[in-house]
């Protein structure tokens, strides 16, 4: 394991290549910024609002993927008032037994200020079926969800005739994770190329006896498809100065959004906007952190020290006392859907740490064998 010389980004990340003397992509592109005409990029947007004008025959003219959270809600309002057009806004919604009060107010919130919505809702016990074979087969829960999450918008986008879809931020620059690069730094279309997608394969889920017709919802449309519709994913992001999880979840919260008030032991992470509509992404985050040696609190930092916010040494201190936490009783409502022991969750996890990285002390309990910063 080897750490960014900037920030503490290990090299850990799947498709993540850090350059030849030793910083990662996300500092690297941070530093492009300096030199970024956004003038030149206000034009190329302006080109692509035109776009989905252009080819409105439904009478909305994009499409924008929503949870109600920070940067759907920040993304919303700036696409329909700074932008002018009229989003058809697609929220997909986990099952009862796991969306949060929290995240259906959140997402009522969004809609009370003006805006059409579509809830998909997968059937719920496919989606628990399917969690828990992917947890068992991957030692990752949210394999199956992240490809409803991801393939909904799409496909939907396709359905209704909206060639135009507006995502967030687009990881390959803002995290380093590279297979998502597109043709430009605003072009989406390689979304699937992303880790946890796996570039849409889903003959895995197919395993059990559940036919492809009980999971179109997870199926990301195929490069054809996306051809044939015309369609163009854009990243947002790109095209915004201040894009952080600072500034937009100020904005979001100063518009009605409800926030985490956990403790940020218990959920990972020190500042308490993300993951708001479920439960179980904390859980998620500290398997991420047993197998790759970082989970949620360092992404934020790492945020934070490229901004100026905090330093490298500020930073490792916050990671060694929260990155990989996550409250029992998170673990124990994660189990209980998809109906397993807490002890055979720890089974499971304990299969899939890396063990250059932690050794095991107890159930549920790892020592780190690397250093913060340092790496091994």
């Amino acid at each position: 394991m080897i750490y960014c010389k900037k920030c503490l980004q290990p090299n850990t990340r799947p498709n993540s290549r850090f350059s030849a003397d030793g910083i990662c992509p996300a500092c690297n592109y941070v530093e492009t910024l300096k030199e970024v005409d956004w003038e030149e990029r206000q034009q190329e947007i302006k080109q692509i609002v035109e776009f989905g004008k252009q080819h409105n025959k439904s009478g909305y003219d994009c499409i924008i993927g929503v949870s109600g959270g920070k940067d759907s809600t920040r993304q919303a309002n700036y696409v329909k008032n700074v932008l002018g057009m009229n989003p058809l806004l697609v929220c997909l919604s986990s099952p009862p037994k796991q969306i949060t009060q929290r995240g259906a107010d959140n997402i009522s919130n969004m809609i009370k200020m003006g805006f059409d919505c579509i809830t998909i809702n997968p059937a719920p016990i496919t989606w628990k079926d399917l969690m828990k074979q992917s947890f068992f087969e991957y030692v990752n829960g949210f394999k199956s969800t992240e490809l409803a999450l991801f393939s909904s918008v799409p496909r939907l986008a396709i359905a209704y005739q909206i060639p135009l879809i507006w995502w967030g931020e687009n990881s390959a620059l803002q995290l380093g994770e590279t297979s998502v690069m597109g043709k430009t730094g605003s072009d989406g279309n390689n979304l699937k190329k992303m880790n946890t997608l796996g570039g849409g394969d889903i003959t895995w889920m197919l395993k059990n006896e559940i036919s492809k017709n009980k999971i179109l919802q997870y199926c990301y449309p195929s490069d054809k498809e996306m051809d044939n519709a015309n369609l163009r994913i854009t990243f947002l992001g790109y095209f915004w100065k201040d894009w952080s999880l600072i500034d937009n979840g100020n904005f979001s919260a100063l518009r009605g959004l409800d926030v985490r008030n956990d403790k940020p032991e218990e959920m990972g992470e020190y500042v308490g906007v993300t993951a708001l509509d479920e439960d179980w992404t904390p859980m998620n985050q500290m398997i991420k952190y047993l197998k790759y040696g970082f989970g949620r609190t360092t992404d934020y930092v790492n945020e934070d020290i490229r901004l100026g916010r905090m330093t490298r040494d500020e930073a490792i201190t916050i990671i060694e006392k929260y990155d990989g936490t996550c409250s029992p009783n998170y673990i124990k409502s994660f189990c209980d859907f998809i109906e397993i022991s807490v002890e055979k969750f720890w089974e499971i996890v304990d299969a899939g740490v890396n063990k250059n990285y932690f050794e095991r002390i107890g159930e549920g309990k790892y020592k780190r064998l690397y250093k913060v910063g340092v790496g091994l």
